[in-house]
């Protein structure tokens, strides 16, 4: 297929996405082989009611999507021997130990708990298998923050992801702040910063400027605006909503500002083994060891999630029906998906409606990006996997 043609036919759904009644403000979407980018679009306004349209270059609170980065700098310490998957994570971050399993509440409404019967490992935080929960998925994890005055993650502080276990480590699958942990461990081992750590050993070598935990006045005038949809549907621009910036702590799980290009540096880099234009960030077996389906081996497969807090999150689920594992840290679809992404890709989006691709096999992957709550947007969301079904099929 022409090159010319699969750009016209993702430029129009661009538009169609953001004229539609109900659309969205703006978005920006890109796809890369593994050569380099080959479609860059940009639709509609940073700002519903503004007049800036939407470029290519627009910031985006990535959110979620920050956490592969976040995940490939775990493997570079384990790559270097300095630790290692099965470790107890406490060994690292001594508080991990003093979180409690949740054993329901009293008559109070106040949290009883008990010890957990064995302790949090690394793997378990790559997997989200430690028993930790986001409070807007999580009806349990959001009371027992409320009875005990704990602040959200969106807050960006240390005692945001001092919380609760919704279950025993290993038992099942759950999503939550594990990554932020992470971000945690290697602070510890490098002594610096996880925005410092992302910039020496991921942001140099594949050239990526744009993008970190805090912003640049060049990033911050070209920042998208977040937007609310009301339930009948009515977007309302909220300007002042943003996640602290400079952040108290570098939240591996949720922190960095980007633009889609510097992102798509990330995503070719595993595409290509490992590689960047600027120097090696993996090992070629590491990337393939964070492909791989963590959740199989132990009977746990990941499904769909339930809101605990509307406002946030629609609850939902990425092609339903279709089985789906973990990998570090990325969701894998153990079959081919019905947009075309072939079996073992890798996925994962941001909760102000990002959301990516991998797909090693076939050499491709995309980043859709707009700024709208709750997750999983009635618009963006499929405006995703048109976009996604688009690109194979004119592949």
């Amino acid at each position: 297929m022409p090159q010319g043609t699969i750009t016209s036919a993702l430029d129009a759904l661009l538009t169609q996405t953001t004229q539609r009644h109900g659309g969205v403000p703006g978005v920006v979407a890109m796809v890369t082989d593994r050569d380099g980018n080959f479609y860059e679009g940009a639709a509609g306004t940073r700002e519903l009611g503004q007049d800036q349209p939407m470029t290519t270059d627009a910031v985006f609170a990535i959110f979620s999507t920050t956490k592969a980065l976040t995940g490939a700098c775990v493997m570079q310490l384990v790559e270097e021997g300095k630790i290692r998957l099965d470790d107890p994570a406490g060994r690292y971050v001594p508080e991990i130990d003093e979180l409690q399993v949740l054993d329901g509440f009293d008559a109070a409404g106040q949290p009883r708990t008990r010890p957990p019967k064995r302790a949090i490992t690394v793997n378990d935080l790559m997997l989200h298998t430690s028993g930790l929960a986001y409070e807007f998925f999580s009806a349990d994890d959001l009371a027992y923050r409320t009875a005990k005055g704990i602040p959200t993650v969106v807050g960006c502080d240390f005692a945001s992801i001092r919380t609760v276990l919704v279950h025993e480590p290993g038992a099942a699958w759950t999503y939550g702040p594990n990554i932020d942990w992470l971000g945690r461990i290697v602070e510890q081992q490098r002594g610096q910063r996880l925005g410092a750590v992302m910039a020496e050993r991921i942001f140099g070598p594949l050239g990526m400027k744009d993008i970190g935990f805090g912003m640049t006045e060049s990033m911050r005038s070209r920042r998208v605006t977040i937007h609310d949809r009301a339930a009948d549907g009515k977007l309302t621009p909220l300007p002042v909503l943003a996640l602290p910036d400079p952040p108290p702590m570098d939240m591996g799980g949720h922190g960095l500002y980007a633009t889609v290009g510097e992102y798509m540096k990330f995503i070719r880099m595993m595409l290509n083994d490992g590689a960047g234009p600027h120097g090696r960030v993996l090992k070629p077996e590491t990337v393939q060891a964070m492909g791989r389906d963590g959740l199989a081996p132990m009977g746990l497969s990941t499904g769909g999630w339930t809101t605990s807090i509307p406002s946030l999150s629609n609850s939902g689920e990425f092609f339903p029906g279709s089985p789906k594992g973990w990998a570090y840290t990325f969701l894998t679809n153990r079959e081919r998906t019905p947009s075309g992404r072939a079996a073992g890709s890798l996925m994962w989006a941001g909760l102000a409606n990002c959301y990516y691709w991998i797909d090693r096999a076939s050499g491709i992957g995309g980043y859709w990006a707009t700024q709208i709550l709750p997750f999983q947007d009635a618009v963006s969301y499929p405006g995703f996997v048109e976009f996604e079904t688009t690109v194979y099929h004119h592949r």
